[in-house]
């Protein structure tokens, strides 16, 4: 069970006692991402993310700060994402105050020296580099970008190569002066802890956090009335496609039903697609579909690769299990197989404190609430088998379809005539 405390100044805290572990997660998140960004400073979010590590007034090169990490056996690292950016140490439980000395001051008191800047953008063009020479990677950035066009839902967390050149450090300065402040920072901490030591100590090291009230995220514009389809033209040995549809929101109520119907579809290795596609036909190494959901838009898509010759009937039979899950109900068994799966999964990723830090903190910096495990698997649980038809129904339609594909074409015209139901 979670305590969360929310200090006059804003700043939430949230403390998660595990049993039966030795271990703890501090982890610190900021209600910022790439959905933040103006076009020139797209990728802002992420190059401050790794800016933070590099050095403090106390620790002022990254080696100081990633070494009495190492020394301890601590796992530790940060991440971008389009709604929040987040800091984490996971240590022995008896290296706390370490880890919480070292993660509040990477937060709180980053130099960010102009030299580490420059180094740092050097960086994240590679980063960028390698998600374009990988297309299986680079695909899942080309569907944000079929979706949601030129802003900033549609626009890589890493930025492109010029806007990440053109940032300056005044700019990155500003930017974490308006995002990185208590209302709109949580500071969650889980494992083998005491929540009443933890929450004295949390208010000590964040003492200082300034306090003033964040800006805003953009708007998504969701302007759709026929297939969209977007094409890579690429040598390769494999086309990599997404195709999916527009889906619901994390407040949306078939929420869980969604996610249901991906996991029926393509989220598991006994899962529709996965046993067609691969094991009856052999056409894909790898196939999976999946839902993702934020806090004003959401999706349902089917990634694979496929030999190029044969990846138009991948698709054809992807876009028929569509149209099938969405005329017949899903067999009781296996409404129920879906139901078991997601529980038993959740139930193992809660094992380990760094899950549980992340299941609680992202709740609520996403949501502004939390639901306990048992909560959500009453949800799960309510998803019936009409919930997942009228779901399939809703979201199944032309108007709602999209794909994004790399492969070595020139003509986009042969694939977007399948893309209909």
């Amino acid at each position: 069970m979670f305590n969360k405390t929310t200090l006059k100044n804003g700043l939430r805290i949230i403390t998660v006692p595990q049993k039966g572990t030795k271990a703890l997660t501090v982890l610190v998140l900021v209600g910022t991402g790439s959905k933040y960004e103006k076009k020139e400073i797209n990728g802002i979010s992420h190059l401050l993310e790794h800016l933070l590590f590099k050095g403090t007034k106390k620790r002022p090169t990254q080696l100081s700060i990633s070494e009495p990490l190492d020394r301890v056996g601590g796992v530790y690292n940060a991440f971008t994402g389009e709604e929040y950016t987040g800091f984490f140490a996971k240590v022995d439980a008896k290296h706390f105050d370490l880890a919480l000395d070292v993660i509040s001051d990477v937060y709180l008191n980053s130099k960010l020296g102009l030299e580490d800047v420059k180094k740092e953008k050097g960086v994240i063009i590679e980063e960028i580099n390698m998600y374009y020479d990988h297309p299986s990677l680079y695909v899942q950035e080309l569907w944000n970008k079929v979706l949601y066009g030129d802003q900033p839902a549609g626009r890589s967390i890493a930025g492109s190569k010029e806007s990440v050149l053109k940032i300056s450090r005044q700019q990155l300065s500003d930017y974490m002066k308006s995002q990185y402040v208590a209302p709109n920072t949580v500071v969650c901490v889980a494992g083998n802890i005491s929540s009443d030591q933890v929450l004295k100590k949390i208010r000590n090291y964040f003492s200082k956090i300034k306090t003033k009230k964040p800006f805003g995220k953009f708007p998504v514009a969701e302007i759709q009335k026929k297939p969209e389809l977007l094409l890579h033209t690429k040598e390769t040995d494999q086309t990599h496609f997404c195709l999916g549809v527009r889906g619901y929101s994390l407040f949306h109520p078939q929420r869980y039903a969604q996610e249901i119907l991906g996991l029926i579809l393509g989220g598991m290795m006994s899962s529709r697609l996965f046993i067609k596609i691969r094991e009856e036909l052999g056409l894909a190494y790898y196939i999976i579909t999946k839902t993702s959901s934020f806090t004003d838009t959401g999706y349902l898509v089917t990634q694979a690769g496929a030999d190029n010759q044969r990846s138009k009937k991948a698709i054809c039979i992807i876009l028929k299990e569509y149209k099938r899950i969405s005329q017949e109900k899903v067999p009781l068994k296996e409404l129920k197989k879906a139901k078991d799966h997601l529980i038993g999964k959740m139930a193992l990723l809660l094992e380990a404190s760094d899950a549980q830090a992340s299941f609680c903190g992202l709740q609520e910096i996403l949501e502004k609430r939390i639901l306990t495990s048992k909560q959500i698997c009453d949800k799960i649980n309510k998803v019936s088998v009409n919930d997942v038809l009228e779901v399939a129904q809703d979201i199944f339609q032309p108007s709602k379809l999209n794909s994004a594909l790399i492969g070595p074409f020139e003509d986009k015209k042969p694939f977007k005539k399948l893309l209909n139901f």
